[in-house]
């Protein structure tokens, strides 16, 4: 399939609605149209700043890191919000690659020293201006470096679990692993190293 060329999309306003954590703003464009016409839309974007994630697999122990920590969205669903996912954080000015390094050591104790680069996706592209970089490390889970946990001045309490990867692998289908993220890292991670 060839992907059809990208058609002109203008910004005509940009509103500031509300600016703390994240940045919410009300945007409206044009665009050209499939049929050859022009469209205005108005719509409210979320800015938080781009993030990057990674997967720590032991492959002597064939098990994955992950963390389990506090998601306030979920809750709202009346799900139970303290999801298990994948090392992640906000780049805050720094590139992927040393955003991910620094999260890795602040949430799970675990340094690394390289990370491969697997790629960039929008985890919901509708309302989110958020990329995420995703990337993975092999590592010694016995060579842990720091206590993990998150940085308390954040306001992050984080428990590090060490999981079979097969039993990662599992977990989402029984409905134990809700995050996007860390599906998709895991599925990576399935594919490259079998059960």
């Amino acid at each position: 399939m060839d992907a059809k060329p990208s058609r002109k999309v203008d910004i005509l306003t940009s509103e500031t609605l509300y600016k703390r954590f994240v940045h919410l703003q009300r945007l409206t464009v044009e665009h050209e149209t499939l049929k050859g016409g022009r469209q205005t839309l108005s719509r409210e974007i979320h800015d938080h700043g781009n993030a990057a994630t990674i997967l720590l697999y032991d492959p002597a122990r064939k098990s994955v890191i992950l963390v389990r920590q506090l998601r306030v969205p979920p809750v709202l669903n009346g799900d139970d919000g303290w999801l298990i996912e994948t090392p992640a954080g906000l780049l805050d000015g720094d590139d992927p690659l040393s955003a991910i390094i620094r999260e890795a050591m602040e949430e799970t104790g675990y340094r690394i020293d390289r990370a491969d680069y697997l790629y960039d996706a929008y985890m919901s592209p509708g309302t989110l201006t958020e990329r995420v970089s995703f990337f993975a490390a092999e590592i010694d889970v016995t060579q842990r470096q720091g206590e993990g946990g998150g940085l308390e001045e954040e306001g992050e309490d984080i428990e590090i679990l060490e999981v079979p990867l097969k039993d990662a692998f599992e977990m989402i289908a029984a409905g134990k692993i809700a995050d996007g993220k860390t599906i998709m890292l895991l599925q990576w991670a399935v594919m490259k190293y079998g059960l």
